[in-house]
């Protein structure tokens, strides 16, 4: 099975979207496309037809955010000029697959595709590192096994893009 992201439209089908979380399912049917409207998230899909109809797998979204320097670890704030009140960041907002494709990898696939859109985006635009906002500890262990660190005094967590441009350097 061969998965790729798109960005949603209306021809993807999302009313059955379940993950488990009602707030990224209302999210995905109720608000993506709005977001997108206004341009304060990029929603992109998995999707899977079937009887002629795009059905939604997995989403993620990605947006710009900036991480309040005293948030970030000394041993990295020392990397900035102190001018930087904000260090800029790459928001991955919500990331969600629906429980009836989970075990098939599509959170694993869709991670790593919003870190590599990320990575594209930072030759062209500045960014420190992709935050994400955990949910629950669930989502906490999942972003720990890819090696995002916990921001101190917040419930936010971050790989360093210096990090993930290690994943995609072209050779």
């Amino acid at each position: 099975m061969e998965l790729e992201t798109v960005s949603l439209d209306s021809s993807h089908k999302r009313e059955g979207f379940e993950c488990g979380k009602e707030q990224l399912d209302n999210y995905l049917k109720k608000q993506a496309s709005q977001d997108m409207k206004k341009q304060l998230a990029a929603c992109f899909v998995v999707t899977e037809e079937e009887n002629k109809e795009n059905i939604v797998k997995g989403y993620y979204t990605l947006s710009n955010a900036g991480i309040p320097r005293d948030l970030v670890p000394l041993k990295y704030q020392k990397r900035f000029p102190k001018s930087y009140d904000s260090i800029p960041a790459t928001l991955l907002g919500r990331l969600a697959r629906d429980i009836s494709y989970a075990g098939q990898g599509i959170g694993e696939f869709l991670l790593l595709d919003a870190l590599y859109n990320a990575y594209v985006a930072s030759k062209k635009i500045g960014s420190f590192a992709v935050v994400v906002d955990p949910i629950d500890d669930k989502a906490i262990k999942f972003y720990e096994k890819y090696g995002f660190i916990l921001l101190p005094d917040s419930e936010k967590m971050f790989l360093p893009m210096k990090t993930v441009n290690q994943l995609f350097i072209e050779k």
